[in-house]
């Protein structure tokens, strides 16, 4: 799978794949004959994925044109915006889970919200906030800090092997279905960010280069924290702080609008009983 992702550096995987089957030898707890049936089997289910993610849709560029007019987003190379061609894992269909049209950014509601994102203390006063924002924002923020809970827990509780698998494995397909369905809902609405509307909106850095409505972190939190609430219900209660802080950072930093957040959330949380619905079937209980 690496090194079809990475091509110029698949000798490495896969001699890095060779070294930790052939550890096992090495170790004196296995048999060549059990290695090497495993490394076969490996190779299988690999060249299965690949081939699914080489159908996937994830190389078809977009043609489209970005549209005009009021309320609309402002800007050139929207990322993420081939992503409403992708194939979803387990979702019907990207627009599955769809919002509602948000509302025009003439409404009062949006002018109010547009005020509270302006208007937010974003000061040296403010400093708690302000770096939960920063966080959020990080390599990590963004993307594996779910993934650093799991590993933590599973080590913690002591999950043999294949249910640690089914774990991450959950965790993986949600988000890609998750990511899906948010840039649906972006580039189906094309809603513009809170700086745009109103200048006097300062961030605390500079908005993705994407509209706004639903926002990708509650979506992706949200979803994420239902799924860690799932697989370590004494858990729960803190996944879902987590998930909830995400989205709300959007607004501390200034990026977003409270509509994007409750869309994204409501979004997650959809993409994340899917999966668990599903998991409830698949043979593992």
């Amino acid at each position: 799978m690496f090194a079809h992702l990475y091509p110029a550096e698949a000798n490495a995987f896969r001699t890095l794949a060779d070294e930790a089957g052939r550890s096992r030898l090495y170790a004196g707890v296995e048999h060549y004959s059990d290695y090497a049936a495993g490394l076969e089997l490996g190779r299988r289910v690999g060249e299965a994925v690949v081939a699914k993610a080489r159908a996937d849709g994830s190389d078809i560029p977009w043609t489209g044109t970005i549209p005009t007019g009021p309320c609309m987003w402002v800007g050139t190379n929207p990322g993420n915006v081939g992503a409403t061609n992708w194939k979803p894992l387990l979702l019907v269909s990207a627009s599955e889970f769809r919002p509602p049209a948000p509302p025009s950014c003439t409404s009062s509601q949006i002018q109010a919200e547009v005020a509270d994102v302006r208007n937010y203390p974003r000061g040296l006063a403010n400093f708690t906030t302000n770096s939960r924002a920063f966080y959020w924002q990080t390599p990590e923020g963004t993307y594996p800090w779910a993934h650093i809970l799991l590993n933590r827990w599973i080590l913690e509780e002591q999950i043999n092997a294949p249910r640690a698998a089914r774990a991450y494995a959950l965790l993986g397909a949600a988000a890609y279905d998750a990511f899906i369905a948010s840039q649906d809902g972006k580039f189906a609405y094309w809603y513009l960010r809170p700086h745009m509307l109103d200048p006097g909106v300062v961030p605390l850095f500079p908005a993705p280069n994407f509209p706004a409505y639903p926002s990708n972190h509650s979506t992706f939190s949200s979803m994420r924290g239902e799924l860690l609430a799932y697989l370590f219900p004494e858990y729960a209660d803190y996944a879902r702080a987590l998930g909830k802080e995400a989205g709300d950072s959007r607004i501390w930093a200034g990026i977003h609008f409270e509509i994007d957040n409750q869309s994204g959330i409501e979004l997650g949380r959809k993409v994340a009983q899917k999966y668990i619905d599903w998991a409830r079937r698949d043979g593992s209980q």
